[in-house]
């Protein structure tokens, strides 16, 4: 479908980018999955506040970051004007002042529902944490930080994604941010983060670099960002290996991914975006399909299997 074509409510779809989401949603969905083992039970109103908040927050990270990208994106499609998908600004798919508004208006939903969760889930704490998760995400991509753009960001984007987020849901479920169960996985969800925040900068290289973004990838090049992604997945399977006792579940799944990713590898050289597109998805199924099998294993060894 043209862009021209495209109504209001395709506009908006396309621009929150919902092949995104489980980046967000999976950690998350682990966070709960750790509280509610600490906790010995599933809140169904934490789970159900915990879904909500994560979707505006996901609202305000892609849109915002499409705002706050917008004039490298619009350099990257005249540097590519066939060679990368649409973008939402550049591509007058929807105006930067629509963009953000509803990305600050989402951000406004999200500190509205931890204040409110924090009263009715009795967590004081949420509303707190919450204001943490959007600043990150302020730091990485706004100014005056724009630490995505000085250098940095991808650690920022380690922190929040695999640190604060589930915490954020581990405390909203149990009451605590940093049990032991959750302190025990942090680490293999940290490096895995930080494989998937150095890949994201694969297909922006030349365009990043050509607009003064500082990113591992513009500062590195694309061999050695992809070298460090595939040890970092490597190291997240094995600190899940020896770390956490139903971490060996998810193990093999990474690990399944990880070779295809490897496979992948060699054909996902600078401006190759197909093949940059084929290596990533393999590296977020490794990501998230091992992240789904951590967060079952967690639940049945808290509350028994068949009990």
């Amino acid at each position: 479908m043209g862009v021209e074509s495209m109504g209001a409510a395709a506009r908006w779809w396309y621009a929150l980018k919902p092949a995104s989401w489980p980046k967000v949603f999976v950690p998350a969905l682990l966070g709960q999955a750790v509280g509610a083992a600490s906790a010995g039970r599933l809140s169904g109103p934490a789970l159900a506040w915990g879904v909500l908040w994560t979707a505006a927050d996901i609202a305000f990270i892609v849109l915002l970051n499409d705002w706050g990208d917008r004039e490298v994106d619009a350099l990257k499609r005249r540097m590519f004007p066939r060679g990368c998908s649409p973008k939402t600004i550049p591509d007058g798919i929807l105006s930067a002042r629509a963009v953000l508004g509803a990305g600050l208006g989402a951000g406004g939903v999200a500190l509205v529902l931890a204040a409110v969760g924090g009263v009715g889930l009795g967590r004081p704490l949420l509303l707190p944490l919450a204001a943490l998760c959007l600043a990150l995400f302020a730091a990485y991509t706004l100014p005056p930080l724009r630490l995505n753009y000085r250098g940095g960001g991808e650690l920022l984007e380690m922190v929040g994604v695999g640190g604060v987020l589930p915490a954020l849901h581990v405390y909203a479920q149990c009451g605590s941010w940093a049990p032991a169960r959750f302190m025990e996985l942090l680490p293999g969800l940290l490096a895995l983060s930080l494989a998937s925040a150095l890949a994201s900068g694969l297909s922006d290289e030349e365009s990043d670099r050509a607009g003064g973004k500082r990113t591992f990838t513009t500062g590195w090049g694309n061999t050695w960002v992809r070298r460090a992604s595939e040890v970092l997945v490597g190291l997240g399977a094995l600190l899940w290996s020896v770390r956490l006792g139903v971490g060996v579940l998810a193990v093999p799944v990474v690990l399944f991914f990880g070779a295809r990713m490897v496979r992948q590898s060699p054909a996902a050289v600078t401006n190759a975006f197909g093949a940059q597109s084929a290596y990533k998805l393999e590296l977020h199924r490794a990501i998230w399909w091992s992240t789904l099998t951590l967060s079952a294993g967690v639940l049945a060894a808290s509350w028994g299997v068949g009990r």
